[in-house]
């Protein structure tokens, strides 16, 4: 697993095999299963940053009427955490959540704080990951505006085939912002 976060750090830049052995320390290897929380959100502080080695996990939270909201899917080979607690130190109602058997490397705020002093040019590497997910998922939001619910799920399909087939299909119904028996109609329309 550490080597598939380094594999990956090194399509970005320049990793040495000393730098990788000190990245490499700085990580936990973690195991969820379906349905359990990275990190539990209701006011706390998200003090982890992961990198999704296999599986699935969304970024959830809870309305004030007590329906799950599904703000963004990570896949492979992305960094994940709730972005403005961890670089703030604020509470969140946001949520962490394997959508399916996940696998990822954790790193703790207090660590990353001192990988960066180990290796500075990570801080710069970590901070572009996460500056081009923001910028992602402000696409991906973006396709959907307008959209009627039907066309939305066509689109989700089209963009996230392998996620799909693998998350929860009440997991996509709580994305697109429709009730599962919806997104079941609308999947019998299209078949």
């Amino acid at each position: 697993m550490q080597n598939q976060l380094i594999n990956y750090l090194r399509l970005i830049r320049h990793i040495s095999a000393n730098d990788a052995q000190i990245i490499s320390s700085c990580f936990e290897h973690k195991i969820f299963k379906e349905g359990d929380y990275l990190f539990k959100g209701d006011g706390r502080i998200c003090r982890e940053l992961f990198f999704l080695c296999k599986g699935v996990l969304r970024i959830v939270s809870v309305n004030d009427k007590g329906i799950e909201l599904t703000h963004y899917f990570y896949r492979e080979n992305q960094l994940s955490t709730i972005l403005q607690s961890f670089n703030d130190e604020v509470p969140t109602p946001a949520a962490i959540q394997a959508s399916c058997d996940a696998e990822v490397l954790a790193i703790s705020k207090s660590r990353l704080l001192e990988l960066y002093k180990k290796l500075p040019y990570m801080k710069e590497v970590i901070d572009q990951q996460n500056q081009l997910r923001l910028i992602e998922k402000i696409n991906v939001r973006n396709t959907y505006l307008g959209e009627d619910a039907e066309n939305q799920y066509k689109l989700f399909i089209m963009q996230n085939p392998d996620i799909a087939l693998r998350v929860p299909l009440k997991d996509i119904a709580s994305y697109l912002g429709i009730t599962p028996q919806s997104l079941s109609r609308i999947r019998k329309n299209i078949s």
